[in-house]
């Protein structure tokens, strides 16, 4: 059974003035369980991230100064949310469904988290509305508790994972791969393993044609025993923050290509799904529900 992460507090925490577009983290699982994709029964409640599990990745003065709300200002700035004790709940909350999303992912081929892909968060900073970064702990967790030795990450969010891409340098086990908008945020990146960096409004024929000739060779060469897919939909057209020119059948197209592969060759794959600034709410919930769709129709 597709289990997937999610919590009311996945919106509920979030300061005044940011709830759009988060209210798709509300409607979401509603348009899933309307429309059959998923069952109530498929959602898991995630238990907020222990401590020890944080600061195996992120720096423990940062993390003190977080959840002691002593961020300086400039500190705070750089996140986009005015630090408070429910975000900071919401954040390791959202830590936690992904890591036990990562965990479900090992037995069942498959997890999501509803939340997560919080790409922006380094090792002892936050940026870009990212506090802690749930795709480093989840991949960190899978290593060193010894389930896996190799994680690929697949970021296909329009703007860089730089957190994820220089908490992992130095770490040849986890292989971090962005395909991303050359001159969208952040417009300082850092160096992944492999970086595509996309013209602004590239199209699906062109996206697709540079992510069919680079993730598979990846995967055979790297030869993963995990994915984490950051199935970021801000890539669409419609989207007010991205710049690129993607329909929904083209995302559509890219999920399926990611989780196939990842099916063709039994790796576990767990997905989070980024970001999505469509104006409309309708756009951001069918592009994001297309990937659970995509996870019923190919693992179970």
């Amino acid at each position: 059974m597709l289990k997937i992460a999610w919590s009311p507090e996945y919106a509920h925490q979030l300061p005044p003035g940011h709830r759009f577009p988060m209210e798709k983290y509300e409607l979401l699982p509603e348009q899933l369980v309307y429309e059959g994709t998923v069952t109530p029964a498929n959602f898991y409640r995630p238990i907020a991230l222990e401590e020890t599990e944080i600061i195996k990745v992120h720096d423990p003065i940062y993390w003190g100064k977080l959840k002691g709300l002593s961020l300086s200002r400039s500190e705070e700035r750089a996140t986009g949310f005015p630090l408070s004790e429910a975000l900071v709940k919401r954040e390791i909350l959202i830590m936690g469904g992904s890591v036990q999303a990562a965990q479900f992912a090992l037995s069942d081929g498959i997890a999501m988290n509803i939340a997560g892909g919080t790409h922006h968060a380094f090792t002892d900073r936050g940026e870009g509305f990212c506090l802690l970064n749930d795709i480093a702990l989840a991949a960190d967790h899978l290593i060193s508790s010894g389930s896996v030795q190799k994680v690929l990450v697949v970021d296909l969010d329009v703007h860089q994972g730089n957190g994820t891409a220089a908490i992992f340098q130095r770490r040849p086990e986890v292989f971090t791969f962005s395909m991303h908008g050359q001159k969208n945020y952040p417009h300082r990146k850092e160096k992944s393993d492999l970086d595509i960096e996309l013209p602004d409004g590239i199209g699906d024929d062109a996206y697709l044609k540079l992510l069919e000739n680079h993730l598979p060779r990846l995967i055979e060469k790297f030869e993963p025993e995990f994915i984490i897919y950051q199935s970021g939909v801000d890539v669409l057209k419609t989207d007010k923050l991205g710049r690129l020119g993607m329909s929904l059948a083209g995302i559509q197209k890219r999920d399926h290509l990611v989780l196939s592969l990842a099916r063709k060759n039994k790796i576990p794959v767990m997905c989070c799904m980024g970001g999505g600034y469509s104006p409309q709410i309708r756009h951001i919930i069918e592009a994001h529900a297309q990937v659970y769709r995509l996870a019923q129709e190919l693992f179970f």
